[in-house]
């Protein structure tokens, strides 16, 4: 895969930060710091959404469950079928881990 057109030194270093949490309460504190509630709620949200997505929900099941709009669900989920494949990396790992516990 070619370079993310935003990649930069700085976008390395918030990367490798993140790499370096090991627990879900780091993360929550490292997050809590380096964004607002609302941001890391939209975070949330769109992996919601895909999940949704990828488990075959409708777009009306997504938009009242979550709240989300039809256009975010709609780009999430052009993201799932021709992104960077990393909503599916990250759904897969979930499912994965899910299955092992």
């Amino acid at each position: 895969m070619a370079d993310p057109v935003f990649k930069d030194e700085s976008i390395d270093l918030l990367f490798e930060a993140i790499l370096l949490l090991e627990t879900e309460e780091e993360c929550y504190r490292f997050f809590e710091d380096i964004c607002t509630i609302g941001e890391i709620k939209a975070l949330a949200q769109r992996l919601l959404v895909a999940k949704m997505l990828h488990d075959g929900m409708t777009y009306q099941q997504i938009e009242q469950e979550t709240g989300a709009s039809t256009a975010t669900i709609s780009r999430i989920k052009r993201y799932l079928q021709y992104g960077a494949g990393g909503y599916r990396l990250v759904l897969e790992r979930l499912c994965q881990k899910l299955t092992n516990e």
